[in-house]
Parts: structure tokens; C-alpha cells; sequence
């Protein structure tokens, strides 16, 4: 390529047409620059979803604020993805519209932060830090991964938070709540409210209800189908590829015979030598040694002159291979060439002079063929069988990948099939209550109701060691409600209840019309021609409800949102009926007599207070510094990302 180039720069031609390719480059340059120029000076790239003064808010910055987002999520729901994000996206959005409005305040304003103060925040982070609890920089960089972050990217968040800290902390710092404000909050808190209150029973008029008739029953059924619906159905099929399906799988004498002898150094006998040792820097040294051990003395006095101990020359039993590793070669084939009581040496090594006494023989005869049989053919017969169920996992995925269905995979592979009936997604029968499948099978029914029409059969990998399953979806029945013959029971059950749920919901209307028309609850009640239960009396103060939290029964709240002499009926929240509410009596509440309560008011209302004046000036910031919208890049980003 590089010797055409040249060849062509030799030609007029040649060197013409490059001229014109050079000109081309430039002027691709040039409206690349422009583009960038133009967009800097008339407004944002297409890329910026909002503005604020000089500030930002990108694409790629909504991409990562939704991406932290979801990995918070997920430490709760790992099924989340980007589409269960879609309420988070507008507040994340006025989030970083927010952040970049305090930039630009900061930056009009020079407020700096500089380097140090951004690493002491990145220090604080108990992720960075090592085993010693110091700023560890192989930490920072894991804490990096795991957050999916740059290292700008984290400094940039950090100033922000920095930022925000300086720049909304003092308008919102030291919030005050008067007593005057506080003072109408905790009389209201204290306000306690008494009221009649009475539940009219779907039960106390099941008696009063019939059997319906065919027309009744069938009109019922069709308009409630969908509390009827079937999900999808499927027929499936299976084959198993398991223990089972090998069991006939078994090794020979021989092959037990093979492994043992391939192993003798799990099994053979092995010859040791108790060997003591001294290794001395000179020959000379190494030669007085030998004497004085041949000399008649024992080794371990042999060794004193030169300041040695019996702990210091014994090595113990050793093998060859052992030694060898401990010494040299050379040196462990003369030590296991020599006999009992033997003097060895001096033998020169790289550690120095060798001087070697056997002091016995161990010699370990090793395990015989017939004590190991067993635990080796039931070793042998384990792995073969792993290797049989392989070869059929292959041998099926091969049949199915050259065209063979379900059946012709199954009768090559030489397996047994088995065919469910109709089932849905969780493996029950809606036909055969009783019906069910092998815990084992649960990964192969869920990849049978994931096949296409048109798919071929999967090996699906089974739970625990029960093996795989090659699985095909016969039959799809589409999700439709239940045959109004096989659950004309139920469906009867549910026409009498509502029948009986309309009188309860007709008597309680017409209790609560008498109620609101000036008649007392209890009376109205009395005369409702139906035996019902008493009437209660209830009274509570609003702080009882605060301090129920999340558990307040709905009559209780329906009482303080009731004027006195007023009613209201609403369903009973478990599904027992109708409950009416009259209240009867507002008494006002007297802070004086619970003077704590105004001060704890006070303290309760300066962290919303503190909250609303930052709000409030980080709005006005937004005003000063002008933020600029791109609705249709929001909206492009917003669908890329959620969908």
C-alpha cells in the first residue's frame, strides 16, 4: 500500500489527486471545527439536556446518575432494570439541574475548591481505605469499578456535594420554627374526635341469597371473565439425561487394575531413610567429621566441636524425593545408596559440605490391589458415568443441530420421554390439582414455556446432580378464562357473595342517607330490618393516628376528615362489608396542658424548614443564572435509556 502511494506521488497525476484528498481532509477539519464552533456560540450540543449559566447537565451524565441509580436498586430487587426507573428519571434530572445551578453560582462567584480538600473527601470514603485503615490506592481504584466511576467523574460529584454544603448550608443553616407557627400544629396534634361507627357484614345477608340460575350464571361469568383468566398453558416434553440414564454405566477389573498401577505413588510402598545431617562450609571440617564419627564417637558428638546440637542434624524420615528437595540430588542418591548405621560424605552441594549419617531403614509396603478395589471402581465408575452423561448431552445437541426433532433426538440418544399435561408456568395443572413435577425439572419448565413455536428443543441444565433434560413445548394454549363448566362452583360461590355484598352495600347507603339526614347511627341500624352488629363508639387524638403510622384503620382517619354531625360509608378495608362513620363530637386541643409538645414541634419542623429554605435558593440560583431546557434531547435520552 505504502509502495503505491509513492509510486503515484511520481506522477503528475498521482501527485494531483493527493493535492485534491489533502484539500478534502482540510475541509473535513474545517466544518468539524465550525460545527463545534457554532454550537459553543448559538447553544448546546445535541448531547446537553439542560443548562444552567455555564454549567451542563449531559447525556452522559444522565446515563450515569441512572446507572448508580440501578445498581442501588438492584442491591433490593436484582430482577430491576433501566424501565423500573422511569419515575426516577425527572427528579434525578431536577437533581443535577439543581447541582449544576450551584456550580455556576460558584464558579460566577470564584469560589474554588481546590485538589486537597476533594482528596480528603475521597479519603473519608471507608471503601478506599486498606487493611491498615489508610487511603489505599488499589481500594480507590476497586471502589471506582465497583460504583462504575471515573476518577473525574467522582471528583466532579464530590464537588458538587462540596459545593452545595458551602453554598446552601448557611441559607439553611439554624432554621427557626416560632412558637406561633408551631403553636395551631400542636393543637391540632392534640384535638381528639368521637365518633359512631358501624360495619354492616356481607355475611349477615348471605342467607337472604339464592341460587342463581343458568342465564344468571352464565351473565355473571361473562362479565368478570378476566377473575376467571387461565394463564398460558403448555403440554411439554421431556428427556431425561442423568444418573439414571447411565447407571448401567460400570468399569472393568482392568481398568481398575491400569489406575492402580498408574498410581504407585498414591499406593506403592515407599522406602525412607531417618537420616541425620550436618552441612559444614569446608572440606577440611567435613573430613575431621567423618573421622570422628568413624572414628567410634556418635554422630551427635561428633558434631559438638562445631557448635551443633541433636536438633540441629535431624532431619527424620525422609523419602528420596523428600530429601532430595531438602538437599540435592546428588547428595540424596549416596544417602539412599548407603545402608543402616552408614557414614555418608562429605558430599560438596551448593549449601556446602555434606555429612550424612542413616540412622535407620523405614521401608512402607503401600496398600495392596484388593484393599483399594473398591474405593477405586466406586472413583472410576463416578467420573466414567460424568463422561457417559456428557457424551449423550453431546450426542442429543448434535442430533438436534442437524435437523432432528424431539423424537428422533430422543430415540438415537437411546432415552426415555415423558409428556405433562396441559401445566402453567409454575409447573401446576389447573386440571390435575394434584399434579407435581420434580423439583429438579423447575429450570427445563421454565426454558419449555420460553420456546417459540418454531424453536428447537433445549438441554436444559438441571438442579443440583440431577443431570440435564432435553425439553420441547408440544402444545401452547393461550391465557383464557376457565370453561365455566369446570368451575361453575366457584363461580356460583362468587355470584352469591356479590349478591349479598350489594344488599350489605344498599342497607349501608341507606343507613348513612338516614344518618346524614339527622337519624342517630344506633337507631338507624336498629331499624335496618337485617340483624346487625352494635354500634361502637370510638374517640382518639389526631398525635394517636401520627403515632400508628402507616397502620391507621381508614374509619380513623375518615374521622378527622369528617365535620362534626357529618357521616360517610366506605368499604371495609378487609373485605368484610361496609363501614359507616358518624362523627359526634370535635374537642379542640390545649397545648398548655402538654407543654413539651410545642418545643418537640418546633424540632420536628426545623429539618423541613432547613430543607425548604435550601430549596428555595437553589431555586432562586436556577433564576439568576438561567436554565435552559432541551425538552426534545430530554426526551431522546429519557427512551434510549427507559424505553
Amino acid at each position: 500500500m505504502i509502495a503505491s502511494i509513492r509510486r503515484m506521488s511520481n506522477s503528475k497525476i498521482g501527485q494531483a489527486f493527493m493535492a485534491i484528498v489533502l484539500i478534502l481532509i482540510l475541509a473535513g477539519f474545517a466544518v468539524q471545527d465550525r460545527n463545534g464552533v457554532m454550537g459553543s456560540m448559538f447553544g448546546s450540543s445535541a448531547n446537553t439536556l439542560a443548562s444552567v449559566g455555564s454549567e451542563e447537565v449531559t447525556d452522559s451524565d444522565m446515563s450515569g446518575a441512572l446507572q448508580r441509580r440501578l445498581n442501588e436498586v438492584r442491591q433490593s430487587n436484582p430482577a430491576a432494570d433501566y424501565a423500573s426507573l422511569a419515575r426516577d428519571y425527572d427528579p434525578l434530572l431536577i437533581s443535577m439541574i439543581q447541582e449544576a445551578a450551584v456550580r455556576a453560582f460558584a464558579a460566577d462567584q470564584n469560589m474554588a475548591l481546590s485538589k486537597r480538600l476533594v482528596d480528603a473527601e475521597i479519603a473519608r470514603i471507608p471503601a478506599t481505605r486498606g487493611l491498615d485503615g489508610k487511603f489505599s490506592m488499589q481500594g480507590y481504584q476497586t471502589f471506582l469499578n465497583q460504583q462504575k466511576l471515573t476518577d473525574p467523574e467522582l471528583r466532579k460529584l464530590l464537588s458538587s456535594a462540596l459545593l452545595q454544603r458551602m453554598v446552601l448550608a448557611p441559607a439553611s443553616a439554624n432554621a427557626r420554627v416560632p412558637v406561633g407557627m408551631a403553636l395551631p400544629y400542636a393543637s391540632m396534634l392534640l384535638e381528639r374526635r368521637e365518633a359512631d361507627v358501624s360495619l354492616i357484614p356481607i355475611a349477615a345477608f348471605a342467607a337472604k341469597v339464592g341460587q342463581p340460575n343458568d342465564a344468571q350464571l352464565a351473565a355473571f361469568y361473562r362479565t368478570y371473565a378476566q377473575r376467571y383468566l387461565v394463564p398460558e398453558q403448555r403440554v411439554l416434553s421431556f428427556a431425561r439425561i442423568g444418573p439414571a440414564q447411565v447407571a448401567n454405566v460400570t468399569v472393568s477389573d482392568k481398568d481398575i487394575a491400569d489406575y492402580y498401577n498408574a498410581h504407585q505413588d498414591v499406593y506403592g510402598g515407599k522406602s525412607k531413610r531417618v537420616i541425620s545431617q550436618a552441612v559444614v562450609p569446608t572440606q577440611a571440617a567435613a573430613n575431621a567429621l567423618v573421622a570422628r564419627a568413624r572414628g567410634g564417637m556418635s554422630f551427635v558428638d561428633a558434631v559438638k566441636p562445631m557448635g551443633l546440637t541433636a536438633a540441629d542434624i535431624s532431619v527424620g524420615p525422609q523419602t528420596r524425593d523428600e530429601f532430595t528437595k531438602l538437599t540435592d540430588p546428588s547428595v540424596a542418591a549416596a544417602a539412599f545408596a548407603a545402608g543402616a548405621g552408614a557414614i555418608v560424605g562429605p558430599i560438596h552441594s551448593d549449601l556446602g559440605w555434606h555429612v550424612i549419617k542413616i540412622d535407620a531403614l523405614q521401608n512402607d509396603s503401600g496398600r495392596s490391589l484388593e484393599s483399594v478395589k473398591s474405593a477405586i471402581a466406586t472413583q472410576l465408575t463416578a467420573e466414567k458415568r460424568k463422561g457417559a452423561i456428557a457424551d449423550l448431552v453431546t450426542k442429543v445437541e448434535d442430533s438436534i443441530a442437524d435437523g432432528s426433532n424431539f423424537a428422533q433426538a430422543v430415540k438415537a440418544a437411546g432415552l426415555t420421554a415423558s409428556t405433562t399435561p396441559l401445566i402453567i408456568a409454575n409447573g401446576t395443572s389447573t386440571a390435575q390439582p394434584d399434579l407435581k413435577m420434580p423439583p429438579e425439572l423447575a429450570p427445563a419448565v421454565r426454558t419449555g414455556f420460553d420456546l417459540g413455536e418454531d424453536d428447537d428443543p433445549v438441554v436444559e441444565t438441571l438442579t443440583g446432580d440431577a443431570g440435564y433434560a432435553l425439553v420441547t413445548a408440544e402444545r401452547t394454549v393461550a391465557a383464557a378464562p376457565a370453561p365455566l363448566a369446570s368451575i361453575r362452583d366457584r363461580v356460583t360461590a362468587d355470584w352469591r357473595l356479590k349478591q349479598a355484598s350489594d344488599l350489605a352495600r344498599a342497607t349501608a347507603t341507606a343507613v348513612e342517607a338516614k344518618v346524614a339526614s339527622g337519624a342517630d347511627l344506633k337507631a338507624a341500624i336498629a331499624a335496618a330490618g337485617t340483624a346487625l352488629p352494635p354500634t361502637t363508639h370510638a374517640t382518639i387524638q389526631r398525635i394517636q393516628l401520627v403515632q400508628l403510622g402507616d397502620k391507621v384503620p381508614p374509619a380513623l382517619n375518615l374521622m378527622f376528615s369528617l365535620a362534626k354531625g357529618k357521616s360517610r360509608m366506605i368499604p371495609d378495608p378487609k373485605g368484610r362489608g361496609f363501614v359507616i362513620v358518624a362523627l359526634t363530637n370535635i374537642i379542640p386541643g390545649n397545648p398548655s396542658l402538654q407543654p413539651t409538645l410545642i418545643p418537640q414541634v418546633q424540632a420536628e419542623f426545623q429539618e423541613a424548614v432547613s430543607a425548604e429554605y435550601a430549596e428555595q435558593f437553589n431555586r432562586a440560583l436556577q433564576i439568576d443564572q438561567g436554565v435552559k431546557r432541551n425538552d426534545k434531547a430530554i426526551a431522546a435520552t429519557r427512551k434510549r435509556i427507559i424505553g
